[in-house]
């Protein structure tokens, strides 16, 4: 590991192939040659693998695909969301700069950081299949493992473990199945509707950020709530402006903080803050945590194990210690910001952990590594429950595994290039959104505006317009200013940005009413927000790959424009017409539309005969105020 971001290689050696089996009651033993070499236990709905020849720690199972059976799954997936093809390897880490290896961005990355990444690298994977014959495949293990799509006529496991177990799913179609899996992983509350009922705006620039706020909300913005994550202060390095990582009010920084906090809840204005499960050895946080005993360690010493986060050291706190997830829980997530009043933060990170760390439990942590965010996750929800304010504040997360749907109440895609490149820019949170919400996460949204600025990247004024086109179209509308703020541009930066996002915040609060069903439903069905085509489409192949375009509910389809320079796009209205275009009030039959795309006015239809259909119709209106 270098900063997040893992090599990882394997040369297995007598690789055993089983060729014939035997059966008795639920157990098959299968064999080699007439050898023993492990067994399956059959259950009810899963399958149960154990290598039974000493040293034999690896186990690959291939399941039956049919032909032309699609696939799709593993977590939350940036570059494809079908996963036909291909190799996903389920490990949590750096999701990568460029993410695409003929790219030059990639390359330089790559070659300062080993930072570049590759399609399946990404910060939340899961080892969960679903395919169109309505079944889906869930290996139950945090170990490192690999989905292996590529042969079409089988869906493959690759698992780092002398043991594998596999749970099975079934049903008549998608919704019935992502259903299934919501429920099996666990559904996240309805979202409050201070969260979906107007923008929150991302400044960094300490006391500063409270006079730029009035600037939006003077420019007809509907503000919700206040993001600044550097409430705990600053930290200048090569890859930007970073944030100090000791997880306390900056009172330089933010003077009045509480007193101010409190101003903008009296005006129904929010105020977010930033943490991460982290701490800098430079920081007063680090000697009490220290103190108590609440590092992971070098193994088979007291040595605090740090970790380079670039250019300053921290220690990994220890979460599989009940004393440990107790303290941050209290200490820091509830004193610190709760107890200040914040309704929430990004709660960031959980990649990071090493693995040859010795962890308090004993555990190996080549299983622990993936299990990580899940317990970063629990301490967050813990936090929040301890002030009685599940559902009311929300933190926000990057990092995942199976099981984190149980405490994050909302994702987001992580730290997208401020471009529109094919697998790191504005298009990937479509994927991303969609990918996730596949395997039981309802809620999603992005940095609008993008993150990260490297080697020259730089934000374009048609990138920040069409990311706040595509923001206002998911539960949650929040900007960033990214990693660089001052080469970047800012929605503040112009009268036209700022314009922008002012008028796409409105449309974003004027679709409130329809998106508080929507977390209605995700809480009864399981359902996401954002839903791939096929979903509500199941009979039509040709919507399986489907992923520059999405359904918001089953009512509204939008389909962003995410190319540089387009002001045309195609779209697809699936199933039966008419579909009505929000901003000509056109009806289009079903099929395939080359649509006009202009800026300010990407392609969005919904069905005339929705009960919401009034509302959408204002969306014009509201954009226009």
């Amino acid at each position: 590991m270098f900063r997040g971001n893992f090599r990882i290689e394997d040369q297995p050696g007598e690789i055993t192939a089983p060729a014939a089996w035997t059966r008795s009651g639920e157990i098959i033993t299968l064999l080699d040659q007439g050898r023993p070499t492990a067994t399956i236990t059959l259950g009810e709905a899963e399958l149960s693998f154990a290598a039974l020849l000493p040293g034999h720690d690896r186990i690959t199972v291939r399941f039956h695909a049919e032909p032309d059976e699609a696939a799709w799954g593993g977590g939350e997936q940036m570059s494809y969301l079908a996963l036909n093809g291909r190799r996903f390897p389920m490990w949590t880490s750096e999701p990568g700069v460029g993410r695409d290896k003929s790219t030059e961005l990639t390359r330089m990355a790559d070659e300062t950081g080993m930072a570049g990444g590759d399609y399946w690298n990404t910060n939340y994977p899961q080892p969960t299949v679903l395919t169109s014959r309505w079944l889906a495949l869930h290996l139950d293990a945090s170990c490192y493992s690999v989905i292996d799509c590529a042969d079409p006529a089988a869906h493959a496991f690759e698992v780092w473990s002398s043991a594998a177990r596999f749970e099975l799913f079934a049903a008549e179609g998608p919704a019935a199945l992502v259903g299934q899996l919501s429920t099996r992983f666990g559904r996240q509350p309805r979202l409050p509707d201070w969260a979906i009922g107007g923008a929150i705006v991302g400044l960094k620039d300490g006391a500063r950020s409270f006079e730029r706020l009035e600037a939006f909300i003077k420019a007809g913005a509907a503000v919700s709530g206040l993001w600044c994550e550097d409430w705990a202060g600053i930290r200048e390095t090569s890859f930007g402006r970073r944030l100090f990582w000791d997880w306390r009010r900056n009172r330089q920084r933010y003077p009045d903080l509480p007193e101010r906090i409190a101003a903008l809840a009296a005006r129904g204005i929010r105020f977010l803050g930033y943490a991460n499960p982290y701490l800098a050895n430079d920081g007063i946080l680090y000697e009490e945590a220290l103190e108590l005993g609440h590092f992971c360690t070098r193994p088979g010493s007291s040595e605090v194990y740090l970790v380079d986060f670039g250019e300053f050291d921290c220690g990994v706190l220890d979460f599989t210690r009940e004393e440990t997830r107790v303290w941050f829980a209290e200490k820091v997530l509830g004193q610190e910001l709760l107890d200040i009043g914040m309704t929430g933060w990004m709660a960031d990170f959980g990649e990071y952990l090493p693995t040859d760390v010795a962890l308090a439990d004993g555990s190996d942590p080549m299983e622990a590594h993936n299990r990580w965010p899940v317990l970063w996750a629990e301490v967050n929800a813990r936090a929040v429950a301890s002030r009685g304010k599940t559902g009311e504040a929300v933190f926000f997360m990057r990092a995942g595994f199976s099981g984190v749907q149980t405490h994050c109440p909302l994702l987001w895609a992580g730290d997208q290039s401020v471009d529109f490149t094919r697998h790191d820019g504005i298009g990937t949170v479509i994927t991303a959104a969609l990918s996730s919400g596949l395997v039981g996460n309802a809620y999603s949204h992005s940095d609008c505006g993008g993150y990260t600025s490297l080697f020259g990247n730089i934000r374009t004024a048609e990138l920040m317009h069409r990311w706040c086109e595509l923001a206002a179209f998911a539960p949650v509308m929040r900007s960033h200013e990214g990693n660089r703020p001052d080469d970047n541009l800012q929605y503040d930066s112009s009268p036209e940005l700022l314009a922008s996002f002012a008028a796409w915040s409105r449309v974003h609060a004027h679709l409130a009413p329809y998106v508080a069903t929507l977390c209605d439903e995700a809480v009864a069905t399981g359902l996401p927000l954002q839903r791939p085509l096929f979903l509500h489409f199941p009979d039509d192949p040709a919507l399986f790959t489907v992923q520059d375009q999405f359904l918001y509910g089953a009512d509204l389809l939008v389909a962003p424009v995410i190319e540089q320079g387009a002001t045309m796009r195609e779209v697809i209205l699936p199933g039966e017409g008419p579909w009505r275009h929000v901003w000509s009030g056109a009806d289009y039959p079903a099929g395939t539309h080359q649509v006009a795309a202009p800026l300010g006015q990407p392609p969005v239809f919904y069905r005339p005969d929705s009960a919401f259909a009034d509302l959408f119709a204002g969306m014009p209106g509201a954009l226009a105020r």
